[in-house]
């Protein structure tokens, strides 16, 4: 493999989730500067917003004018809100799910990804959810700063933790905390004290059932608080704006990104010198990425091919090199399930903890066979749990059913279009590149014994799968 198409597929893996079929072959010759303006400016109009809500629910729920008169409902009408908002969380996932493998802002949804981890939020409320998910995804290359107050100010973030309930009287200090541990600071950079004091400055805090934002000055803490060193008459927005004063703040966040984008082995000197560069800048998001990604270390030998690949990435990646339609998409809620990672439904506030976690026993024989039974017609079984919201309504159905056919079509043409200028001698290695990002390569002679080799169609078809089923692609 070239050089620069390992380096290119390395930027379209990290920033994005993969190569497409169409583009593989051009990522040997084209700089990865060019790469990546191309990237960003791909990802530069606002997206559309999603709205996936039903008809019904949406006219039920915008008659509600507040949360009092959700009193007013009756337990049937509850239950069938709970239901519908259910159904319509599905609907999003898929829909998400989609942009992700077709959209050209394939910039700005990876790093939506990242940040709807980073902001975990779990809440059965479709409009909520539905709102938060645009929020992010509109600020999700812009300013540090703007996304964080958006995000607090959300009702899916304010309602999972709690801060509906937070009143003078009775400071909740759920959300407080987690502002600071998780979405600023980090652990161990602010005391108890603060985090009482940051409560009562989030006092009044709330929303209504329409998705509006609301501060109630009957409910707020109108005394002075002392946080972080600093006293005054503090409101929440005066709590996020002395949080981002902080250089922790500015730390943590690179940190975490790079991780995430770079190496789950923190470099503390590199971290250090992006983070002084993302506090000056005011905390702009895609100056970050662009010193990361036109950064000569980025693309080192030490961070290619070491990331393993959260199940959204692993499906989306298959999905984007291998174009297919599917008859029945939803059975990707349940790969998503059985591999650990729901979109909409994080394990807890801290989000998922990634990396090695993704990987044990039962769930790398499953990631492996995820290829063969997309391209193949093949079933696979998901065992149910207990936990209704985690399997997404979806317990009744699989109590009935526990195996599950996936039926597909994949534009096979397209793929072997790739490789039309390829002897057949060198077929093996030129899928082998395009497929795997990992040093280590496969036995020749092994693989021959599991592909086609009659049809040359065929050979590059079961090439490509096996390539897939291997530990190796579950790198990049």
């Amino acid at each position: 493999m070239s050089a620069n198409q390992l380096k290119n597929q390395h930027l379209l893996w990290r920033a994005a989730f993969g190569p497409m079929a169409e583009n593989a072959n051009e990522l040997s010759t084209v700089p990865q500067k060019d790469l990546y303006k191309l990237l960003v400016r791909t990802s530069s109009k606002k997206p559309v917003e999603f709205n996936v809500a039903s008809n019904l629910f949406d006219g039920l729920v915008k008659g509600v004018q507040d949360v009092g008169m959700m009193q007013q409902l009756t337990q049937d009408k509850k239950k069938m809100l709970r239901k519908q908002s259910v159904q319509d969380i599905k609907n999003l996932n898929l829909t998400w799910l989609s942009e992700m493998i077709n959209s050209e802002a394939q910039m700005r949804e990876k790093m939506s990804l990242f940040w709807h981890g980073h902001f975990a939020c779990r809440v059965i409320n479709i409009y909520f959810q539905q709102q938060l998910l645009n929020t992010i995804r509109e600020n999700a290359l812009g300013n540090f700063g703007d996304l964080l107050r958006e995000v607090s100010k959300s009702p899916a973030m304010l309602s999972f933790l709690n801060n509906q309930q937070n009143k003078k009287q009775h400071p909740n200090e759920n959300f407080a905390r987690e502002v600071m541990e998780l979405f600023t600071m980090g652990r161990g950079n602010y005391t108890e004290e603060d985090v009482k004091e940051s409560a009562r400055a989030f006092t009044g805090w709330g929303f209504n059932l329409k998705g509006e934002f609301v501060e109630r000055p009957f409910l707020h803490d109108n005394g002075n608080k002392t946080f972080l060193g600093k006293t005054g008459n503090f409101d929440g927005d005066d709590i996020i704006d002395i949080l981002l004063e902080q250089g922790q703040t500015a730390k943590f966040i690179t940190q975490k990104i790079y991780k995430y984008f770079v190496n789950d082995k923190p470099d503390s000197e590199k971290i250090e010198s992006l983070a002084n560069s993302f506090y000056q800048s005011n905390y702009d998001i895609k100056k970050l990425l662009t010193q990361i990604y036109t950064s000569d270390w980025f693309y080192n030998d030490k961070n290619i091919g070491t990331h393993i690949k959260s199940p959204v990435e692993l499906l989306v990646g298959i999905r984007r090199l291998l174009p297919m339609e599917l008859d029945k998409p939803e059975v990707q809620l349940l790969f998503q399930r059985a591999l650990g990672q729901i979109l909409f439904y994080p394990p807890n506030v801290a989000g998922w903890p990634g990396g090695k976690n993704w990987i044990d026993s039962s769930a790398l024989m499953l990631r492996m066979r995820i290829p063969q039974i997309l391209t193949a017609a093949d079933d696979f079984v998901v065992n149910p749990k207990d936990d209704d919201d985690t399997m997404m309504g979806m317990e009744d159905v699989d109590k009935k059913a526990k195996a599950r056919q996936v039926n597909s079509s994949v534009d096979w043409a397209a793929i072997t279009k790739v490789f039309d200028n390829i002897a057949r001698e060198n077929l093996m290695q030129k899928i082998s590149d395009i497929v795997l990002q990992t040093k280590s390569k496969i036995d020749k002679n092994i693989l021959d014994k599991y592909v086609e080799k009659d049809a040359r169609d065929g050979y590059i078809k079961t090439t490509i799968v096996e390539l897939m089923s291997t530990p190796e692609y579950q790198l990049c």
